[in-house]
């Protein structure tokens, strides 16, 4: 067994959720609202929100006593910031991305760390296809000169106020990081017309042609040939400053760039620059690298800015909440990593952690069979499939006996849903 978290001196018993008990701390670290998070809960935690922008700011009855942890992207929990946390053993991201969290740090303090990987792709591909076209047809910047006023008399007028808009059909679009959000986009703009290329090391060959692609091997061949470049993939230390001096210099004259991932994957000072000489015609960014924003393109022309949005629709941040929660009440009910659908930081995890079991868990005697009641009606082969002593293996035990029986057998009672596990390579734009 690998060793338990130092800090946490001797390991401790479950905690019951009885009447008589409290129940266990969940605590949204960067947010007010809870109130699509409480019906999912209420029954197995108390919730508690802290409306903090940075560890200092939370109520010391969280860090001594929370168990979990829901947070935005507003809050940034470094190594000192998670030793804080007394009792801590998951934090669950409402988004994607975890580049605001020491995935590693946690996890060698015996802290999962779990995302939501899935949610809010149609909203950020249809975003991204909206900046695209803002940028090619310069909607944006004619609809402001309308609104000042601006008088349209003659298509001298016209031209010299549409000057750089430019023909979407036949155009390259380049794509860094072909996840879920970089697909859709990818079908989605070749339905304009685009002729659409991508790069990432990440995917095994073939992709390509099952979504009719073309796909190139080196981000410099893929910078080369692009006549807008726009980025979907992770943040890291690999990839910080990607689109950089030296990178705008290998991008064709006059293309375009499109950020809706990580602001840390562009260079802000060098897309200023670039901005003013003309080298890049023009840019849309959903996210910067220090956010709200104010740095050194505050003054750039030809520049299209969104305030980290693109994952919003109504539909979506429900979604995205109920299913962060939800993580979360795994984790409560259940053994930590094995019951988590999302977790990060496995490999860096140095114990697994029993969190909490729910109050009334009935007694199991494994001395003996245990005996669900079933229907009078077996068939025959229903007979010989589940003998009566047998517990049947195709309908699910309630849930408060999995603890105990995972406790017990030292494994999983059922495979693990494959649509709720991902490739190794997350998507970071569809985290927020």
């Amino acid at each position: 067994m690998m060793p338990k978290r130092s800090r946490l001196g001797d390991v401790r018993g479950p905690i019951s959720n009885g009447p008589m008990q409290s129940r266990p701390l969940v605590a949204l670290l960067d947010g007010r609202d809870c109130s699509i998070e409480m019906p999912i809960l209420k029954d197995v935690a108390t919730v508690a929100f802290c409306d903090a922008q940075s560890t200092s700011e939370i109520h010391e009855k969280v860090l001594n006593e929370a168990v979990g942890a829901l947070m935005w992207h507003t809050i940034i929990l470094t190594k000192e910031d998670l030793e804080k946390f007394k009792a801590l053993r998951i934090i669950v991201r409402i988004g994607s991305g975890v580049d605001n969290i020491d995935v590693k740090a946690a996890g060698e303090l015996g802290i999962a760390v779990c995302n939501v990987p899935g949610y809010g792709v149609e909203e950020v591909a249809d975003t991204t296809m909206c900046l695209i076209l803002n940028l090619y047809r310069r909607t944006y910047w004619l609809a402001n000169m309308v609104r000042e006023g601006k008088k349209f008399t003659g298509p001298e007028q016209v031209r010299d106020a549409a000057q750089g808009c430019a023909r979407i059909r036949g155009d390259t679009l380049g794509l860094v990081g072909l996840g879920r959000i970089g697909s859709a986009v990818a079908l989605r703009a070749k339905v304009f017309g685009f002729n659409v290329s991508f790069y990432d090391p990440y995917l095994p060959d073939g992709i390509e042609k099952s979504l009719g692609l073309n796909r190139v091997y080196t981000l410099q061949e893929l910078l080369f040939h692009s006549d807008c470049v726009s980025l979907h993939c992770t943040l890291n230390e690999h990839n910080h400053h990607l689109i950089n001096e030296f990178t705008i210099k290998q991008m064709r004259p006059g293309a375009f760039l499109v950020n809706t991932a990580r602001g840390g994957l562009v260079d802000d000072e060098a897309l200023a620059v670039a901005l003013k000489q003309g080298r890049i015609r023009a840019a849309a960014l959903d996210v910067h690298e220090n956010e709200p924003y104010n740095g050194a393109l505050k003054d750039a022309p030809n520049l299209l800015c969104t305030p980290h949005a693109a994952f919003y629709s109504e539909a979506a941040t429900t979604e995205l909440r109920e299913m962060a929660a939800s993580e979360i009440r795994r984790a409560i009910i259940g053994n930590i990593p094995e019951c988590l659908r999302n977790c990060v930081n496995k490999e860096y995890s140095c114990a697994r952690q029993r969190v909490v079991v729910p109050a009334a868990t009935p007694k199991v005697d494994y001395s003996k069979p245990i005996v669900q009641h079933r229907s009078r009606h077996r068939t025959v082969q229903d007979r010989m499939r589940h003998p009566a002593a047998a517990v049947p293996r195709h309908r699910p035990l309630p849930y408060r006996l999995f603890p105990l029986l995972q406790r017990h057998h030292h494994k999983p009672l059922s495979a693990p849903d494959p649509s709720n596990h991902h490739s190794v390579k997350p998507e970071p734009s569809e985290v927020r």
